[in-house]
C-alpha cells in the first residue's frame, strides 16, 4: 500500500494537497503524521528516514519515494490514470498544469501573511498590496476556469483534479482571514467546502490539539 508522510493537518497546506488527491479519488494509502516545528530531533529524524529532503509530504510506493506536493500528484496521475487527476483534453491539461505550477511557485505574499491555521478564529488582517494582488489573481483563476469548464462540473476543470488539490488550502486561507470571495470564485469555494475529502481533512485538523506558538501569532 502507498504510504503518505504528512505534517500537522491544522498547519501543513503542502501535506493537504497530495492527501486530497488520494482521498478524493478513493486511492488506498497509509497515513503517517509527523508533527512539524517541534524542535524535536526525533521528529526530524523520522522525516529524514522517509526522505533526504527532510520535508513533508513524501509518498512511499515500495522502493519508490516521491517528495514535493506537485511531484506526488504527477506520480499519482501516472500510476492511477483512471483517477484522471489531469484533464483528458490536451489544452485543458496544459491549463491545469500551468495554474498548478503557478500555485506551487507563487503567491508568496498571501502565504506569508495568511498562514494556514484551521484553529485560528476567523478575522481579517491588513494585507499588503502584494497579498491583495495574490488574492485577486487566485479569484481570477477560479473564475476563468469556472467560465471555461464549469458546464462539466463544479471544480476548476469540471471534475476534481490535481489543480483542485493544489488550490484547496487557499479556500481555508480565505475563510480564516475573512477574505471576501465573489461570483464564480465563490461557487468554487462552495464546491470545495462540499467535497467529503476536504471536510474530512478539516475535521481532522480541527481535532488536533498541538499548537505552534509562532504560527498562532499570525
Amino acid at each position: 500500500m502507498l504510504k503518505l508522510i504528512i505534517g500537522n493537518k491544522n498547519y501543513s497546506s503542502w501535506s493537504m494537497r497530495p492527501w486530497l488527491a488520494l482521498r478524493a479519488n478513493n486511492i488506498p494509502f497509509e497515513e503517517v503524521v509527523i508533527p512539524l516545528y517541534t524542535d524535536n530531533s526525533a521528529d526530524k529524524q523520522r522525516i529524514l528516514s522517509f526522505s533526504d529532503a527532510g520535508k513533508v509530504p513524501a509518498l512511499v510506493d515500495g522502493d519508490v519515494t516521491v517528495w514535493d506536493s506537485l511531484s506526488i500528484i504527477e506520480y499519482l496521475a501516472e500510476k492511477f490514470p483512471q483517477a484522471k487527476l489531469w484533464p483528458e483534453d490536451r489544452a485543458a491539461r496544459a491549463h491545469a498544469r500551468s495554474i498548478s505550477a503557478e500555485m506551487h511557485s507563487g503567491f508568496m505574499a498571501l502565504r506569508n501573511e495568511c498562514g494556514m491555521n484551521l484553529h485560528r478564529p476567523v478575522r481579517a488582517v491588513a494585507l499588503s498590496d502584494d497579498a491583495k494582488a495574490n488574492v485577486a489573481r487566485v479569484q481570477a483563476i477560479w473564475a476563468e476556469c469556472h467560465q471555461r469548464y464549469g458546464k462539466a462540473g463544479p471544480f476548476l476543470f469540471g471534475a476534481f483534479s490535481g489543480a483542485d488539490a493544489m488550490f484547496a488550502p487557499v479556500v481555508h486561507r480565505f475563510r480564516t482571514y475573512a477574505i471576501p470571495v465573489t461570483g464564480d470564485a465563490q461557487r468554487y469555494v462552495d464546491a470545495m467546502d462540499a467535497l467529503p475529502a476536504f471536510q474530512e481533512w478539516t475535521r481532522d485538523g480541527l481535532a488536533e490539539t498541538m499548537l505552534i506558538e509562532r504560527l498562532e501569532a499570525i
